[in-house]
């Protein structure tokens, strides 16, 4: 496995003069991003991670590790005490909930860090609190190939360090204005494909829910940072001479844990290749539990006009045959109820839910869900009414008649 280290500035000594801050400024802008010429497809993207090793000679491993939370904090830059503490917290990545049974967290973990300890086992990674954000998203901007980043202006930084163990570039005050908004605009481009196979996010307007759903870096992030630690686990171990071992504490008690050696270090992916196997692995990794699948077939069996941009798609172009197609439409016939309330006759039982599926998607919310409460049995307007919050049935008539009118020309042959 590759080892990395991170560009350090050398103090200066007695007989150099000491370096102005434009210096510095470049020095650390030069250490935090890449020439576009050295940004080659074959190195770049690029994440690395660093051994627990060079800090722990075991490491607890739960046997049920829980989701990892990101919690950023406010991080002097000149405080070298937090800054190795937070990169030793960090490091300790693999006892996920149990990391700060390694500490002693009145002494080893000062300020916000030892407070985070104090809530007990949770499996925090602490990050510094910036206005761009980049420290969170990271683990996302480092799966971009550099002519993404570039599309949107994004700039090229180096290598990124999973988990984050220090700032030693101030990176934030180097990162351009708008630095979450354009990163969010660049995943979803990114991960878009893989989504929406056929139909590009032009084609659909800005509010329609896969198109949010994509540019949602919070989303995301728990499926990569998981994916991250899968890839890891497959690292082989330091030896440091440590078998595998329960977890007694002081009392006598055991965790829910092992005791083991901590694993390698080095690369999790580099290039454009890797980037690109790792980012389905991510988008696999968020449909783990059916959610995101779920998601995008409730989202594509729902489509309303509104959805779709003026641009032409294959996505446009199916969704209106479907709703256009004389073939798929039946006949429904309305009966009047006592109290004037229209629903779908016995006779359309057995196409209710193709006419749903079309007919559905020419209404406003507020029409659909008086459709549905009508179709579970709902016959008062004045229930109907008050399960959506309506103080008296006159709105609900007031839709009902528009409901009628959108029907009596939809199912008209």
């Amino acid at each position: 496995m590759t080892q990395t280290k991170a560009n350090t500035v050398h103090p200066t000594t007695a007989d150099e003069p000491e370096p102005t801050a434009s210096e510095i400024r470049q020095w650390q802008r030069d250490g935090l991003f890449i020439s576009p010429e050295d940004a080659t497809a074959d190195q770049y993207p690029r994440m690395t991670n660093m051994s627990a090793g060079f800090m722990f000679d075991a490491v607890l491993r739960p046997h049920t590790p829980e989701p990892a939370d990101y919690v950023a904090i406010r991080m002097n830059h000149r405080s070298l005490e937090m800054a190795g503490a937070v990169g030793r917290w960090n490091m300790a990545w693999e006892s996920a909930q149990f990391r700060r049974r390694h500490f002693d967290s009145e002494n080893e973990l000062p300020g916000k860090l030892g407070q985070l300890a104090d809530l007990g086992d949770r499996n925090i990674i602490v990050v510094p609190r910036t206005s761009s954000r980049y420290f969170e998203y990271a683990p996302l901007m480092h799966l971009l190939p550099k002519t993404t980043l570039e599309r949107f202006g994004l700039p090229l930084v180096r290598a990124g360090q999973w988990p984050f163990l220090a700032d030693w570039a101030n990176a934030d005050r180097h990162l351009p204005a708008g630095f979450a908004d354009q990163l969010s605009k660049a995943w979803a481009w990114q991960v878009w494909p893989l989504l929406n196979s056929g139909s590009g996010l032009s084609a659909f307007s800005r509010n329609e829910p896969l198109r949010l759903l994509a540019h949602n870096l919070d989303f995301w992030l728990p499926a990569v940072t998981s994916t991250i630690e899968q890839l890891l686990g497959d690292f082989p171990e330091v030896d440091k001479g440590v078998e595998p071992q329960p977890a007694v504490l002081q009392d006598g008690s055991i965790l829910e844990a092992t005791v083991g050696n901590p694993r390698m270090g080095g690369d999790l992916w580099r290039g454009e290749e890797d980037a690109a196997d790792i980012l389905q692995m991510a988008v696999e990794e968020a449909d783990s539990a059916g959610r995101l699948r779920g998601i995008l077939d409730a989202v594509k069996s729902n489509r309303v006009e509104d959805d779709f941009s003026d641009r032409w798609s294959f996505a446009r172009e199916d969704f209106e045959r479907k709703l256009r197609n004389k073939r798929v439409k039946v006949k429904v016939r309305f009966v009047e109820m006592t109290d004037t309330i229209p629903i779908q006759g016995p006779d359309t039982d057995v196409h209710g839910r193709l006419v749903t599926s079309d007919f559905m998607a020419l209404l406003d919310p507020k029409e659909r869900q008086i459709v549905f409460l009508l179709n579970s049995g709902w016959t008062r307007q004045q229930d109907i009414a008050s399960v959506l919050g309506y103080s008296n049935h006159s709105a609900i008539s007031k839709r009902l008649n528009k409901i009628r009118k959108i029907a009596e020309v939809y199912f008209t042959d």
